[in-house]
Order: C-alpha cells, then structure tokens, then sequence
C-alpha cells in the first residue's frame, strides 16, 4: 500500500500539470462517480492528505481517490501510450498538455467540498506527518490520539498504522521507525512514555518528510523485508511476523536492539 510519501511524490507531480487548467474530458468507470461533471471546470488543487489523493475543482467538487495496495496515478502526454491496459482506468481526467489516469483505485468518489468536514474518512484523519505547517500542536495531537484509550492496549506497532491517530506513515516506515528508535513493535502503548511517543512522532515525520524529498538527508531500510539477515545495527538475525488487523501487515524488527519475543 503506498505510504503518505508516495501519495505525496504522487501529488507533487501532477500538480504542475493539472492545477489551473480546465479539464476538457473526464470519464470513469461504472460503478463509480459521474466525473463528467468536472468537465468545464479548472483544476484549482491536488494535494495527499495522509494515504489519499484529493483533486479540488473551482465548481466545489472535489475527487478523492485512495490507492489501498494497487493503485496509482500516471500523468501522460496526449496520444501518449499507456503503460497500463485502459481496461484497469478507474478514472481519466484530461487537461491541456496532459491527461492523468488514476488505475486500479477501490476508492475513487466525487463529493461536494463543502461536505469534506463531515467526510467519514478523511475527516478521521490524524494530524498529516507531511504537512508542511507541522508543529507542535500537530505533534501534541498525534499524541493525545496515540493515548486514546481505545489505543491503550494495542502494540504500538498497530497504533502507528491507524491513519486516525497519525496519517500517512504506513508498514515501511512505521518498522523504520521503530527500529530507529529501539522500540519493541509488540510493547502496548500504554506501557510506553511520553518521551518515547514523542520520538516516535517525531522520527516518523523526519523519515516520511526526507523519503518525499522535502527535508534534507536520504534514507534506506534496516529492517523491512530483511528478516533473515544480520541487523545493521548489532548483527543478531532480524525476525518478521504478521501483524493481525483488517490487512495484515508483516512486522519487521531485531529482537536484541529492539526486545520482542
């Protein structure tokens, strides 16, 4: 499933393209959402908040499209070929200069903007970790979420993947960030301290920020999909098991640096 950069990376290259240019063909696929209606209107945004992609026309509707495991947007030139089959376009949007498909999304609607606050799912979202006007009330709020009590005994592992408490980190980055940090992935979150939350939110957001390309520093895996190899760290061999939840997941982490059983 693409991670808040992703979608982020995503956004930032169809924005130059699309925003200020009036869309002259539209079309999807049925089931699905009467995007003809955008046809006439100008592009006034794109943006990714946390997993999803929302496209914002200038006659107050608003295309929100969410990738789950699949999905992507491609941007072409006109009579360009596609690298996909069109047969998988589940929703194509053509501008002057350019025509951008969204493929294989299960989430592909069209809704007033004016109804974004009441949205069930992007209203739910947690404070974005990409957000550039990131600070500390975001911080504060992705805390106060990740001591939900609700949250309280789950591993922390699982919190950091509910887009509901911090949005946009997903199975990559939430074991990079673990590991980083000396986490145990399977500790409850009500074990853990504040100043340890803290970290973790604040590592999370440098690793998505610096892997979108909007904050300085590279980086590279340690432990994801590595189980069976060396730890860079300490040497002892990194273990993988699944994460139980509504899409299993598969955690990543070295049990000496780490703990875990």
């Amino acid at each position: 499933m693409p991670e808040g950069d992703t979608l982020f990376r995503t956004a930032a290259g169809l924005r130059p393209h699309l925003v200020g240019r009036e869309v002259t063909a539209a079309r999807a696929t049925r089931p699905g959402p009467q995007i003809e209606r955008v046809v006439g209107s100008r592009v006034d945004a794109v943006e990714s908040h946390g997993k999803n992609l929302v496209i914002r026309f200038d006659n107050g509707l608003e295309l929100r499209t969410h990738m789950r495991m699949n999905g992507s947007w491609h941007r072409y030139r006109p009579g360009e070929r596609w690298r996909r089959p069109p047969a998988r376009a589940r929703v194509v949007l053509e501008v002057p200069g350019a025509v951008a498909v969204c493929f294989d999304a299960p989430v592909v609607e069209l809704f007033e903007q004016r109804a974004e606050p009441l949205h069930p799912s992007l209203s739910a979202l947690g404070p974005d970790l990409l957000d550039p006007d990131w600070g500390e009330a975001e911080a504060a709020e992705a805390m106060r979420r990740l001591r939900h009590p609700a949250r309280a005994d789950w591993p922390i592992a699982a919190a950091l993947l509910d887009q509901r408490a911090v949005a946009g980190i997903g199975n990559i980055w939430r074991n990079e960030t673990l590991f980083a940090e000396r986490v145990d992935p399977w500790a409850p979150v009500r074990e853990l301290d504040d100043a340890t939350l803290d970290r973790l939110i604040a590592t999370a957001r440098r690793l998505l920020t610096q892997s979108a390309g909007v904050a300085p520093g590279r980086t590279s895996t340690k432990v994801y999909r590595r189980a069976g190899r060396p730890c860079p760290r300490c040497g002892t061999v990194i273990r993988s098991a699944p994460l139980s939840g509504e899409v299993p997941r598969t955690t990543y982490w070295c049990p000496s640096c780490q703990g875990g059983s």
